[in-house]
């Protein structure tokens, strides 16, 4: 099997406005597993658009902590922060704009 192949389990696509965050799970070569996420930003140059990207790598052992902190920092801004600011407003707009997708990411 070839080496990308092996690496490159899943991989998730979420367009939001001028970013797009990518999820992938990935294997090590000893059959471990970790996910990266990257925020891919496209932006305007003189000779046409590049992209600036940042990567982060999350193990298994950080994913549940991960979660549950994400989860916490979300909820906070939705209901103490901007408990009027109906969320699911931006789910629509991604759906016009992208076909669809935007319900796949939900928040609780």
């Amino acid at each position: 099997m070839e080496e990308r192949e092996r690496e490159e389990l899943f991989s998730k696509r979420i367009r939001a406005g001028k970013r797009t965050y990518f999820f992938d799970v990935k294997s090590t070569r000893s059959n471990d597993y970790y996910i990266t996420i990257t925020e891919s930003r496209r932006y305007q140059k003189d000779d046409g658009f590049a992209y600036e990207k940042h990567k982060m790598f999350l193990y298994k052992e950080d994913f549940d902590k991960f979660v549950e902190g994400l989860q916490e920092a979300v909820n906070h801004v939705k209901n103490e922060l901007l408990p009027d600011v109906d969320f699911t407003q931006f789910n629509r707009e991604d759906e016009d704009a992208v076909g669809g997708f935007g319900s796949d990411l939900k928040w609780e």
